[in-house]
């Protein structure tokens, strides 16, 4: 039986909220009471002709067409129209390692996101356990099932283990949006933003705070795309080849960044600074905002707390985002993601490269077209041209990679 995931308000959800026992009514309780979702069949089960075609005898039909030629499950299933969004509860958010029952709203959330705005049906799986093999071992199992893979909120460095060797071992995209999402929309508001001041990639030094799993992966991403340079700083100071106590992944990282060869502090690096990118938290003292180069880019993207406010960033730079809804230019995964697997999963991609990220971004970043702005870099999530776009731009990518089958 075909299936989609739908809203429960179609469906007999509840509104009311805590309220029997004198709490003051909380609309996020009444809106997540009895989950966000529910499954919805999408043919009629009205009578026993219709039962013998949606179930026994008739489906044994399609099982023994598909047993004979596995690919017919895409097509007489929803196999290709469906994601799993897997987590283990360890990055939740802004909330940490909260584990797998108290992740499950968020993974709903990211369900939800998917259908709303990319078309695509997705299922959230919380998984009872951290270990980096165990979770691709259940995933690879579970994999029959699904079209492509979602991961979501795993903390690093295991996010990197578990990605690589998931992709290795299955013939379906396999994506880790904290990394990638993340990573797409950053590009294409700076691509904009670069644009905005007449610049191209290749003339900006960026640098970055955070090396978890999204600092790492754009730093990666926007060295590929062009950029000039990338310093990353985690807690202690800048990601550097002098350094001996970094991770293998920092190691890694050390390797292709960092070309100007600082040292130091978050603060030195700074200093003359095109870009600042904001993926960890915390607060960026103004002097060492008001020491970045004229014209510079600040991407202040933690929540609720941007690493810089907003009203000390327009002092100094010429364009300006965050993470947040309240402010122009959000760096918004949702953005990226449903269209990436929507396109994805249109072609039936074995993977998502990164040149199928890059055209992501560059669709994304032509939405806002001669209406660039320093308040308009990057579109609105509810701006309905986005997920066609980022969609066509990925399927095109993929055929002209190679990893499209069909």
């Amino acid at each position: 039986m075909a299936a989609e995931i739908v809203n429960p308000g179609s469906v007999g959800g509840t509104e009311s909220a805590p309220g029997e026992s004198g709490e003051p009514f909380d609309p996020a309780f009444a809106l997540h009471r009895g989950g966000k979702m529910a499954v919805q069949a999408t043919v009629p089960v009205r009578n026993k002709d219709d039962l013998s075609l949606a179930y026994t005898p008739g489906v044994a039909k399609v099982c023994t067409a598909i047993a004979e030629k596995p690919e017919l499950v895409h097509d007489y299933t929803w196999k290709s129209q469906v994601v799993a969004v897997v987590t283990d509860g360890t990055a939740v958010l802004g909330l940490g390692d909260i584990g797998p029952e108290a992740s499950l709203p968020v993974m709903e959330g990211k369900a939800i996101l998917f259908k709303q705005f990319g078309g695509v049906d997705a299922v959230p799986i919380a998984l009872a356990t951290t270990d980096a093999d165990e979770i691709v071992d259940t995933v690879v199992r579970l994999a029959p099932s699904f079209g492509g893979v979602n991961l979501e909120d795993i903390s690093a460095p295991r996010c990197f283990e578990i990605e690589r060797k998931l992709q290795e071992r299955l013939d379906i995209p396999v994506f880790h949006d904290d990394q990638h999402g993340t990573a797409v929309v950053t590009l294409a508001a700076l691509r904009n933003a670069a644009r905005l001041t007449g610049r191209g990639l290749g003339d900006l030094r960026a640098v970055i705070s955070g090396a978890g799993a999204a600092g790492v992966a754009i730093a990666k991403f926007l060295l590929e795309a062009g950029l000039g340079d990338v310093a990353v700083a985690d807690r202690k100071g800048i990601v550097s080849r002098d350094r001996d106590d970094l991770t293998s992944v920092k190691r890694e990282l050390a390797e292709i960044t960092n070309r100007a060869g600082l040292s130091g502090s978050l603060e030195t690096a700074l200093a003359g600074a095109d870009v600042f990118i904001g993926v960890s938290g915390g607060t960026v003292p103004e002097p060492a905002v008001a020491s970045m180069a004229p014209g510079a880019f600040v991407f202040a993207m933690a929540n609720p707390n941007p690493e810089v406010h907003p009203d000390v960033a327009h002092k100094y730079a010429s364009v300006v985002a965050t993470g947040r809804s309240d402010y122009p230019n959000q760096i918004n995964n949702v953005l990226a993601f449903p269209g990436i697997f929507a396109g994805a999963l249109q072609v039936r991609a074995s993977r998502i490269t990164e040149g199928m990220k890059i055209a992501a971004a560059n669709a994304l970043a032509d939405v806002v077209g001669d209406a660039l702005a320093p308040d308009y870099v990057i579109p609105s999530p509810f701006d309905e041209r986005v997920a066609p776009a980022v969609t066509a731009a990925v399927a095109a990518a993929a055929r002209a990679e190679g990893v499209a089958r069909r």
